[in-house]
């Protein structure tokens, strides 16, 4: 599978290149040259098929001959002993439950794909790598987990202080070996900022082997793309056009869903929500991009206020916002009205959510107001409710139980170093510590 840059075209990469890579030295996105498309009879029979099995075809498509088919299946079998479950909330609507991994949240799915074959990869090279990840909440905890232990490669997670929750900093901030944290003063922008320029940097570049675990990185969205597949597969029985009300924030999550309809999963069409970081709605509302700093709220991974993935969801539409607008809806909300909808579902069905999941549920409530057809809706749910316990039993009015997993952490010391937002200072501690 070739790949280019969405600044300098004539920029290409292998997969390998890609994924290793992470951004083109533009400072471009990689994108697929061409989409393949999965076989009409795969997805005719997709509701037989496990997730595993779904994502062996899907990995195996899009790669091609670059690894074998058996050596797909060793990938997919090391990073998912865990489901995507769906479950019904109300007549009409699914909820789409990606929590079921290690730490708890939609990012396992890419972090434990990308672990998994970064480490097939470096078998073969005898090569050490250095990732860098910038997170606004759930992203550090997923690869921290991911990749904790594995040979060859060193962790470093910038995360922005006093704007995530308890747990998910206990979740990066706890490990050790390999894994290190850095906690920036800032917001997340800032360290998406700070990873950007060190990719960037040519004397970093020179010494180290740099990689990206966020979800510019492209083995990040190939993952994403199992589960929209799963859903289908576990709801095609009803027979009825699937919409699907995706929570935003870089907009990795709906570019991933991009790339399973680009492929041929049968969507009727697609719900950018967010919170008060509204750009993407903004844009597709207007047809102008005018992105701002980021504002803080309560579902904290989606405090985004430029969104690296942007560029990415023009791309598959040919930077045609026509065409962008045909297949996906936006809606925002604030805290009060995301927290209306944790108790709305609470009290009709007593199923809690997380407040992130929370403003996907209100996108697909809002949708359903500008269309009567009938469609099944599936909203997002991308991290277990207790990730964010205060505020989920202060909004309920509850207390709900935290899994053991998340509350073992809680007796545990964090290790991380706080630092200004600056590019030189970041520099020189990488220059110090990586080897």
């Amino acid at each position: 599978m070739i790949f280019y840059s969405t600044k300098t075209a004539s920029i290409k990469a292998s997969a390998e290149e890609a994924i290793f890579n992470s951004l083109p030295a533009d400072n471009g996105l990689y994108m697929p040259e061409s989409i393949p498309q999965l076989s009409p009879d795969f997805l005719a029979n997709i509701e037989n098929k496990t997730f595993n099995e779904i994502a062996i075809e899907i990995t195996h498509t899009l790669f091609g001959d670059e690894i074998t088919r058996s050596e797909i299946e060793t990938i997919i079998h090391k990073a998912y002993d865990f489901e995507a479950p769906v479950r019904q909330i109300n007549e009409q609507d699914y909820v789409l439950e990606l929590f079921h991994g290690p730490s708890m949240a939609f990012k396992d799915f890419g972090a434990r794909f990308m672990a998994a074959i970064m480490s097939h990869y470096l078998l073969r090279s005898k090569k050490q790598i250095n990732i860098l990840v910038a997170t606004s909440g759930d992203t550090g905890g997923a690869v921290a987990q991911g990749f904790y232990k594995i040979p060859g490669i060193s962790v470093t997670i910038l995360y922005p202080s006093g704007k995530v929750s308890d747990i998910q900093e206990k979740q990066l901030t706890t490990l050790g070996h390999n894994v290190t944290a850095i906690e920036i003063d800032g917001t997340f922008d800032d360290c998406q900022k700070l990873v950007k320029e060190a990719f960037l940097d040519p004397e970093l570049n020179a010494k180290f082997n740099l990689a990206s675990a966020n979800s510019i990185n492209i083995a990040r969205l190939i993952p994403q793309s199992f589960y929209y597949f799963s859903a289908y597969a576990q709801l095609k029985k009803l027979g009825k056009p699937v919409v699907f009300s995706v929570p935003s924030g870089n907009f990795g999550n709906l570019s991933a869903g991009l790339l399973a309809y680009k492929m041929g999963l049968p969507v009727e069409h697609f719900i950018a929500a967010t919170n008060l970081n509204n750009a993407v709605p903004r844009y597709l509302e207007s047809g102008a991009y005018e992105p701002r700093a980021s504002i803080e709220t309560v579902s904290n991974a989606m405090d985004v206020g430029n969104p690296s993935n942007f560029v990415r969801l023009q791309r598959f539409f040919e930077d045609d916002w026509t065409l962008v607008t045909k297949k996906i809806t936006g809606f925002y909300f604030d805290d009060e009205q995301t927290k209306t909808a944790m108790r709305e579902v609470f009290e009709k069905s007593e199923y809690v959510m997380c407040p992130h999941t929370a403003v996907a549920y209100k996108g697909l409530q809002e949708y359903r107001k500008l269309n009567t057809s009938d469609f099944t809706g599936v909203f997002l749910s991308t991290a277990h409710p207790a990730k964010f316990i205060d505020l989920v039993e202060e909004t309920l009015e509850k207390s709900i139980e935290i899994p053991e997993r998340l509350e073992s952490l809680l007796s545990i010391e964090k290790v991380a170093t706080k630092m200004e937002a600056s590019f030189s200072d970041f520099k020189n501690l990488l220059m110090s510590t990586l080897s």
